[in-house]
């Protein structure tokens, strides 16, 4: 017997893909039979009325159904596995993706990349309406603007599904989830499914690389570019020349790199990647505070930046002077020692320093800003001396990656109901050391009620803000060099120390 309930979904879902220009409509019919296929079933009814619903209503009722038959459990990563299935029926090949993408980028790159961005969105690889969900807010610093984000459209998994991962056979393919071979792979309970992922070929500096989107996009059309090998992050000499032709080709988007070591480093140092993107952080609009030189590079602009992290500026119409002056800079820091600021180039044989490098066009220009890292820890400080220290892991205790470094903090999803509940809490007089949910900000409770008076209306806004406070001290505990005149001081003797 026809479904007609189901058929109506089914057909709503190829309607959407030929609408979106994913398949043309003489696809239509095939693209009904492979849906049906996905979905275990073998007939088909045309509706007499089309559905008029968005894709994630297609797709959670389809999905709805195959729980309730018993096609799949009912978990959140079983639930992304179908859904993802049925969106690679319906995404093209990639030949066809990237003929597409080459035919916009002679128009111009940023047709280009708008269409992907787009694309990419409507094959539901970045899925739209959890993008929505994230809490966001901008709070006032005196070094600018900060992004504070609560990044909840990454789904936690339950615990069935952190079960199912653990008991899954383990595989080394694809090597990672930056590898190219993730793309149309069907993915398992612990690797998610990528049959809607296309990824664009690119060349840098002379080698193959790969150009794709997060799909979890912290801010606008937030890019990812990596490796074609499977080869461990490294910041060399080759990094800023291939940052900054990356720029060259897509002038509209920065791009930079998570440093290459464990703590001041990104979540992946198993592959070699960038991430970029068409969005202004607020360490870009810092201003310079103080012009400093370098012997033989007199036609580059240089200076430190009014920004809580070690940031050095370089600008230049000759990316090739910059890649020389940058180089400089890094072998300069990778070895360098001063005691009397507690910067360590290495103990019992561990190198500590390294750096964050960011690249963009500006005003005609290539920028490349140099953030200077240290990895070093001590008793104190087990996480890294220059790392959120233990009084701010309540709200941040995390890396700060490339993202954080420029202005923008990445808070778990925890958050969001933590501070529902301290913030009645503040309101009503209560102890938050009393809830086990709340004892972590306890402290911090006591601070805010020094400084404010909460009442129904006021508290969310007021937590927000204070949120955003806390990650200028996060960035600021991950400055090598603080802002202060011993902190400058003691900057200036390393840029004096660069031969």
């Amino acid at each position: 017997m026809i479904d007609t309930y189901l058929s109506a979904h089914v057909a709503a879902l190829a309607d959407y893909a030929v609408k979106t220009g994913l398949i043309e409509s003489s696809d239509r019919v095939w693209a009904v039979n492979g849906l049906l296929q996905v979905l275990d079933l073998q007939e088909f009814a045309e509706p007499e009325q089309p559905l008029d619903l968005t894709l994630e209503d297609i797709l959670s009722r389809l999905v709805d159904f195959s729980v309730k038959r018993g096609l799949i459990e009912g978990d959140v990563t079983s639930r992304d596995l179908l859904d993802t299935k049925l969106m690679g029926v319906l995404t093209p090949r990639p030949s066809q993706v990237i003929a597409r993408f080459q035919e916009r980028y002679a128009q111009s790159p940023r047709a280009a990349t708008d269409w992907y961005y787009t694309f990419s969105q409507d094959t539901g690889y970045i899925r739209r309406y959890r993008i929505t969900k994230d809490v966001k807010w901008v709070t006032r610093t005196e070094y600018g603007d900060l992004d504070i984000t609560i990044n909840l459209s990454k789904p936690e998994k339950d615990p069935k599904a952190i079960a199912a991962a653990k008991s899954a056979p383990q595989s080394g393919y694809p090597k990672c989830q930056l590898c190219r071979e993730n793309e149309g792979y069907s993915g398992r309970m612990n690797h998610p499914a990528r049959e809607n992922h296309r990824i664009i070929p690119v060349t840098i500096a002379g080698a193959d690389w790969f150009f794709q989107y997060s799909p979890y996009v912290y801010y606008n059309e937030h890019c990812i570019v990596f490796n074609s090998l499977h080869t461990p992050m490294k910041i060399d000499r080759s990094t800023f020349r291939k940052l900054l032709d990356f720029v060259k080709q897509f002038p509209h988007y920065f791009v930079g790199s998570n440093a290459d070591l464990p703590i001041v480093g990104g979540s992946i140092l198993s592959h070699d990647h960038f991430q970029g993107g068409h969005y202004t952080f607020a360490m870009e609009k810092a201003p310079v505070e103080q012009l400093v030189s370098f012997a033989g590079f007199s036609d580059v602009e240089a200076g430190i930046v009014k920004w809580p992290m070690s940031v050095l500026r370089l600008r230049s119409e000759d990316d090739g002077r910059l890649v020389e002056l940058a180089d400089k800079i890094l072998t300069a820091w990778r070895s360098y020692t001063d005691k009397d600021a507690f910067i360590f180039a290495e103990t019992d044989g561990e190198p500590h320093n390294t750096i964050t490098p960011i690249a963009r066009m500006r005003e005609g220009k290539y920028e490349l800003d140099l953030v200077l890292r240290n990895n070093i820890t001590t008793e104190e400080y087990p996480l890294g001396v220059y790392h959120p220290h233990q009084e701010l892991h309540h709200i941040k205790k995390e890396n700060i990656g490339l993202i954080e470094v420029m202005g923008l903090a990445v808070l778990p999803a925890r958050l969001k109901g933590e501070m529902a509940r301290l913030g009645e809490v503040l309101v009503s007089g209560g102890d938050p050391a009393a809830d086990p949910e709340l004892v972590k900000h306890a402290e911090w409770a006591a601070q805010l009620r020094e400084k404010h008076s909460f009442t129904a209306e006021s508290v969310e806004e007021i937590l927000r803000q204070e949120i955003g406070l806390v990650f200028a001290r996060v960035l600021d505990h991950a400055g090598v060099f603080k802002c202060t005149p011993a902190g400058r001081d003691a900057f200036l003797r390393f840029v004096g120390a660069v031969r």
